[in-house]
């Protein structure tokens, strides 16, 4: 089994749009107690992705690292998911 890490993102200051380095993550809205339902979000062969809860529009960076977003401070954790 292999261990990876999905970021969790927020988007406290209600932007547009986020940079990230990563296509996989965990949307959360806002931090608790603002925050919507938690869900998973993959952008797959895409560069984008919309929360269909936020509408937070993700956008896929390659110049930032896992733990680097644009703005800064939308990553709140890194939590550990484990791949079968």
């Amino acid at each position: 089994m292999a261990a990876s890490k999905i970021p969790h993102l927020a988007n406290d200051g209600g932007v547009e749009k986020i940079f990230v380095g990563v296509k996989e993550f965990q949307c959360m809205g806002a931090r608790s107690p603002f925050d919507h339902p938690h869900v998973y979000l993959d952008m797959g062969a895409d560069d984008q992705i919309l929360c269909p809860y936020c509408s937070t529009l993700y956008i896929h960076d390659k110049q930032l690292t896992a733990e680097e977003s644009d703005p800064k401070g939308a990553i709140v954790a890194l939590a550990d998911e484990v791949a079968a």
